[in-house]
């Protein structure tokens, strides 16, 4: 089975922090995947902004260079990375000030009427500046979009002073809050499995679904991101957008139609109908940690304080958040989520597991052995694919004796093609204008709206992150969490 490829309109990417690592790392390589898919127009432009000093010509050796280590080179694709290579310029400009603006602006002026999306690939602290200079500049077309990284904010009023100064510029129609995790092929099945199919629906609520886990677990530390993460944490880093997402979408009532904002009513509905987590009830729901030295990968690694730069130091900052969050509505009264991410745990899992309620009675004797209950799993990475959990007898003769067995879709095997990165996605339904798969203002709000109460409450308890050993599953107070439920983490291996 293939997809077929559909060439987009034309367009002016235009990417602020053309020189920064997710430049380099994601989005060029995003859109030049796309490029060898064949779905870039002939007249489509890249054009990198940064402060740096620097020729459109030593910008396309660096990246050509940087592709050529990151993909394998053949015929067909030297002459795919040949023309995207063609694609790109590079302007230097200044955020805080008006040197190279002019620069960017004649560049522009002559494709006033093809889209133009600008991409803030910089700290959020820029983000107001760069528009301001957009607005002051005359930039802004009918068909303009502006794309906004997360960190979104690191509390609910500073993600209102964010909205405030892009929304002055831009209107809220041309904004695009990126989320890569809504991006992933797997996160957008979830709404087929739900929604296309009559299988599941009429089982999709408290009566038949007994809980459900959400799991976003690294391997690696936090390697060259100490500065940017010990002022944010897991809370802020995983939960507050990516997880909280997923949530949504596991949650979430169908949409009344394919507009995008359907979609993201919906999500917002879910946000708001979440109970609130304060006080002592953070104590008893929220468990957060800290890794110290242990292994990884069968090597010993540092504890999360000795990685911090410039020297080792004290710091209370989580680097792992288990909590245990309800929704306050009739399809969920009563289904407990345990959500779930760390850095340094056993190893890189991003999965949703829907636990059913088990069967009343049970129609077999011991003889035929024990009845788990049925498990939906959604792999989002590695391994992209989904596992139906089921009984089944095992084959032969002498009596009836059972098995919990999955019926197993990797994407991989059932579609015989590379899953496309979620950037390659996002960035050309930027393009197409569709906003399905990003972030409303409200929808942010709402979600720092129910954050903030615990990070207030860790903040007064002053109770420091429990230490956890790098390599294992977090602390045992998280085990504690779900097992005092009757319940128990799957451990990534569901």
């Amino acid at each position: 089975m293939t997809s077929r490829t559909i060439v987009t309109d034309p367009f002016d990417y235009v990417v602020f922090g053309g020189t920064g690592d997710l430049t380099r790392r994601k989005l060029l390589p995003a859109l030049y995947q796309r490029e060898l898919a064949g779905q870039l127009p002939s007249s489509a432009r890249i054009i990198a902004v940064s402060h740096r000093p620097a020729t459109t010509e030593t910008y396309r050796q660096e990246i050509g260079s940087a592709l050529t280590c990151t993909f394998p080179v053949t015929e067909q694709s030297s002459q795919a990375l040949h023309r995207f290579l063609a694609r790109l310029s590079y302007i230097a400009a200044d955020a805080l000030s008006e040197e190279g603006w002019g620069a960017l602006a004649d560049t522009l002026q002559p494709r006033a009427d093809c889209i133009r999306a600008f991409y803030l690939a910089t700290a959020p602290d820029l983000f107001g500046p760069i528009c301001n200079r957009i607005g002051a500049n005359r930039l802004i077309t009918e068909r303009s979009r502006l794309v906004v990284e997360k960190p979104f904010g690191k509390d609910l009023a500073s993600a209102r002073v964010l909205n405030d100064a892009i929304g002055r510029i831009f209107a809220e129609q041309q904004i695009y809050r990126i989320d890569h995790y809504l991006g992933k092929e797997t996160v957008q099945n979830l709404l087929a499995l739900r929604f296309a199919n009559a299988l599941f629906e009429p089982l999709w609520n408290a009566q038949h679904i007994d809980h459900v886990q959400i799991t976003v677990a690294e391997s690696l530390g936090v390697e060259g991101r100490a500065s940017y993460y010990d002022t944010a944490g897991a809370m802020r880093d995983m939960v507050q957008n990516h997880i909280l997402q997923l949530l949504c979408l596991v949650a979430m009532e169908p949409r009344s139609s394919s507009d995008a904002d359907a979609l993201r009513d919906e999500k917002l509905k879910v946000l708001k109908a979440l109970k609130p987590i304060d006080g002592s009830a953070a104590h008893m729901l929220v468990i957060r940690g800290q890794y110290r030295a242990g292994m990884a990968g069968g090597a010993p690694v540092r504890g999360y304080l000795d990685e911090l730069d410039p020297q080792p130091r004290p710091s209370s900052t989580e680097t792992f958040v288990a909590l245990k969050a309800e929704i306050a509505n009739w399809r969920w009264a009563g289904v407990p989520f345990y959500l779930r991410t760390g850095k340094r745990l056993p190893g890189r899992v991003s999965e949703i597991v829907i636990s059913f309620r088990g069967i009343p009675h049970s129609v077999f004797d011991d003889k035929a052995g024990p009845i788990s209950p049925n498990r939906l799993v959604i792999r989002l990475q590695p391994d992209e694919g989904v596992k139906l959990w089921l009984m089944i007898k095992d084959p032969g003769p002498g009596g009836i004796r059972l098995q919990h067995v999955p019926l197993d879709m990797s994407f991989a095997a059932t579609f015989g093609a590379r899953s496309p990165e979620a950037y390659e996605r996002l960035l050309l339904d930027v393009v197409r204008g569709d906003q399905t798969l990003f972030m409303r203002r409200d929808e942010i709000e709402a979600a720092w709206a129910w954050v903030d109460p615990i990070l207030a409450a860790w903040h007064e308890i002053d109770d420091p992150p429990r230490p956890y050993q790098a390599g294992t599953w977090g602390p045992s107070a998280a085990i504690a969490l779900i097992e005092r439920d009757g319940r128990t983490w799957l451990e990534g291996v569901a």
